[in-house]
């Protein structure tokens, strides 16, 4: 098994559940000290999944595991999560994955302001204000890695006649902070060039069909809409061992594996087989 992050202290948001728990088992497995993130630090009110849990399954790869809880809703609550990764983990960062995402589903015309603000917050400001806290030492160490899950949704819809798929009729104000976020990260990237720090995003070409991507579409989606956590974990962990000049990037996760001729593997970094997921 690679051990290729050992070494390496890595920082994933949203990491209770979903692609951000994959993608924090995958660093371990590879061997980072990884600092997990999210509100949830025992039991969620109606999803399966929580910071204990994740840390539980990460413990026996024998890195460092560290659990800070924090409200990327908040400005106060985010701004202790690198400073605390920092003294929890014993040095700075190396890799920081944006993952956490607030996914409100509604339709544009009556979509509450009160949401939109909570949606650019958690999607887009926390997501900036994580990569400027890391930033200092990254660039004193002249290297870093920084990934910022998107969404195939960020992109435009093509001229009328319209033929939304669900859920995209409901995924406007989502899809804009995901724009925003793909925008702000190749300018960090273009900002940052010659400094040894990569920034990229990376979206699944298919819905991965997490606890909370389940709950809100799942019934939706046919086989051809999805694709497997593993594939996305895959290219989210490929873009956070990239080398230099891969930077700026709004990658897609099936995409960059075949562009890349990469061999996905399970979550624990072992061979892995995808299973057939029924229409």
């Amino acid at each position: 098994m690679s051990r290729r992050f050992t070494g390496r202290r890595a920082v994933v948001t949203g990491a209770s559940r979903g692609i951000g728990a994959g993608v924090a088992e995958r660093l371990a497995a590879e061997g980072a000290d990884v600092v997990i993130t999210a509100r949830t630090l025992e039991r969620h009110d109606h999803l399966a999944g929580s910071l204990r849990g994740t840390a539980e399954r990460l413990s026996r790869y024998g890195t460092r595991i560290e659990v800070v809880v924090a409200d990327l809703a908040d400005a106060d609550s985010r701004a202790t999560i690198v400073p605390r990764a920092v003294d929890l983990l014993g040095g700075p960062v190396d890799v920081l994955v944006n993952n956490a995402a607030a996914a409100i589903y509604q339709p544009l015309a009556d979509f509450p302001l009160r949401r939109r603000r909570l949606t650019f917050e958690v999607n887009v400001q926390a997501p900036v204000d994580l990569m400027q806290a890391v930033l200092p030492s990254m660039c004193e160490a002249g290297r870093g890695w920084i990934v910022n899950v998107s969404s195939a949704s960020a992109r435009l819809s093509a001229d009328p006649p319209f033929h939304l798929r669900p859920p995209g009729s409901t995924i406007g104000v989502y899809a804009a902070s995901k724009a925003a976020l793909n925008r702000l990260s190749n300018l960090m990237a273009a900002e940052l060039s010659d400094s040894g720090i990569r920034v990229n995003t990376v979206e699944p070409r298919s819905a991965v069909l997490s606890e909370g991507a389940a709950a809100l579409v799942g019934e939706t989606l046919g086989a051809d809409q999805v694709e497997s956590l593993e594939e996305m974990v895959e290219a989210v962990t490929a873009l956070c061992d990239c080398a230099e000049d891969v930077t700026g990037r709004t990658g897609v996760s099936l995409d960059l594996i075949r562009e890349w001729n990469l061999t996905v593997r399970g979550l624990d970094a072992q061979a892995w087989q995808r299973e057939e997921i029924s229409a």
